[in-house]
């Protein structure tokens, strides 16, 4: 028995990652359920046995990157060796590099701005990079890095949009321009306008403390 569930885990998992794929190549509509069959190596039967339909296997693409999202979050957050700021730094840049290389994150990018899926906007990973974003701005009031008047709430609204922008604007102009370094300078810019002259003087001489790698992710499992 335990070797037949792990079994159909295993076939699951391999299908979402085949759509996650297809879905990041041709979007939702142009989908093929045939495409996403010849990735995975499975068959009809086990597909539909985990899946009624393309549009439920969407949501569990969906579903699967958002708690790539928040385990990323929550990992990030548990950092007590980081100064608020730099544990946001460290989130974002592995962020930026699961939407280079993961094609499940990659894939959800690609679904919610479709829109048989704009819904799901309000619960996919930018809100919940924003919420992360807000709670570390709240830290670090408190603890002198960023000024105390700085609005957590707006912090957290204004670093979200300026990340989904430059994640659009590397998908558009293309050109192999480097999605963490656009990151940094967003982040670098939205800190930077609410940051204690304390912290600003720190940074400017030592930079940041944290950064992601991406050995580290555990894409290859």
């Amino acid at each position: 028995m335990a070797r037949q569930q792990e079994r159909a885990r295993r076939t699951r998992a391999a299908i979402i990652r085949s759509a996650a794929v297809e879905f990041g190549k041709s979007g939702y509509a142009a989908a093929s359920l045939n495409r996403i069959l010849e990735g995975s190596r499975a068959t009809k039967g086990a597909m539909y046995f985990h899946f009624d339909s393309k549009e439920e296997l969407a949501r569990a693409v969906l579903e699967t990157a958002v708690e790539r999202y928040r385990s990323t979050v929550e990992r990030w957050l548990g950092r007590t060796d980081l100064s608020p700021l730099d544990v946001l730094h460290g989130m974002f840049d592995e962020m930026a590099l699961r939407l280079e290389h993961d094609i499940i994150v990659q894939a959800e990018y690609r679904l919610i701005i479709e829109p048989d899926f704009y819904r799901d906007v309000q619960t996919g990973g930018g809100q919940i990079l924003g919420r992360a974003a807000k709670t570390l701005a709240v830290r670090a009031v408190e603890q002198g890095q960023l000024r105390a008047d700085a609005d957590p709430d707006r912090f957290g609204r204004t670093i979200a949009a300026a990340l989904a922008g430059q994640r659009y604007m590397v998908d558009l102009l293309g050109g192999g321009l480097d999605l963490r370094s656009r990151f940094e300078e967003a982040l670098e810019v939205v800190v930077e306008a609410m940051a204690t002259p304390e912290w600003d003087a720190k940074f400017r001489a030592h930079g940041w403390r944290a950064h992601a790698r991406l050995e580290e992710l555990g894409l290859g499992s």
